[in-house]
């Protein structure tokens, strides 16, 4: 999720390539080929169910609370709770909803979840099952950021976004990467645009694959995007730093408005859900 982060304080995956990717018809504007990096992460580390009726389990989630610093840097309407309003488990699934209501001061409310201090990782598999809503201004997001961020303030703690999505444009998603030299609206990002259907109307998993010189990035377990220190260098003349070889924790959240998708308008319809089926991290 593009932003400044303010703190206040597998099922064996299958790994496609691009070629198949194309034969089946559901990738637009696909560069990757054969030479890239390909991993497979088996040993199952985190399996997030949410089998358990109410709150997310605390032992492994926290919540950011409140609208940050100049709306979490994104200039974002909604404020950030840890209500059962805004956040529960129900009948096996996370349900996180953001709301328009007049709430200390912000006409809307919603959530975002963190494993910050409590799961972190470096490398391997990470994937959720998501259903996303749809919307003008609304804007689910599936990322990471560096474990480090206390000490080493964003963008330098680095940032993966797994998954991000403008709720006016239902069947296209942005997976990005951001760091020193390449943040904010310069971040290194490709769209996947799922072709003949939506991203509202059912589940699909949204991961990434990650070494020490390479995260990849698919949806369904279609590989539709590779990234490695040398496209950081090329996209940024040398300039950019690859700050992915440490851990990172987990981030899931709904946004309204902001930057990167604008303001609900008329026909935006509250509540909006964002369904979460699980949350899976695998390693070697």
């Amino acid at each position: 999720m593009i932003m400044k982060y303010i703190q206040i304080k597998t099922i064996q995956s299958l790994a496609l390539t691009c070629l198949v990717a194309i034969a089946m018809s559901v990738i637009s504007g696909c560069e990757t080929d054969e030479t890239q990096t390909v991993a497979t992460f088996t040993n199952l580390v985190l399996d997030e169910n949410f089998d358990t009726e109410g709150a997310p389990n605390a032992e492994l989630w926290s919540f950011d609370i409140g609208t940050g610093v100049d709306g979490w840097g994104n200039q974002e309407l909604q404020y950030y709770t840890d209500r059962p309003e805004n956040v529960q488990i129900q009948n096996g699934v996370l349900l996180i909803t953001a709301r328009e209501e007049s709430f200390e001061g912000s006409d809307y409310t919603s959530a975002r979840l963190i494993t910050k201090d409590k799961f972190e990782q470096q490398y391997g598999r990470f994937e959720a099952r998501i259903r996303l809503p749809f919307g003008q201004g609304i804007w689910p997001a599936f990322w990471m950021l560096g474990a480090d961020i206390d000490e080493n303030p964003w963008p330098g703690a680095g940032e993966i976004d797994i998954m991000e999505y403008r709720g006016q444009e239902p069947s296209i998603l942005v997976g990005s990467i951001h760091g020193p030299g390449y943040n904010g609206g310069d971040a290194i990002s490709k769209e996947f645009t799922l072709e003949n259907d939506r991203f509202d109307t059912g589940f699909h998993i949204f991961g990434i694959e990650w070494g020490p010189d390479f995260i990849n990035f698919y949806v369904d377990d279609v590989l539709y995007n590779q990234l490695t220190p040398e496209d950081v260098e090329e996209e940024t003349d040398g300039e950019g730093v690859w700050v992915f070889n440490k851990p990172f924790f987990i981030l899931m959240n709904l946004a309204v408005g902001g930057t990167f998708v604008g303001s609900p308008n008329e026909e935006t319809q509250f509540p909006q859900t964002m369904i979460v089926d699980y949350v899976r991290v695998y390693e070697n």
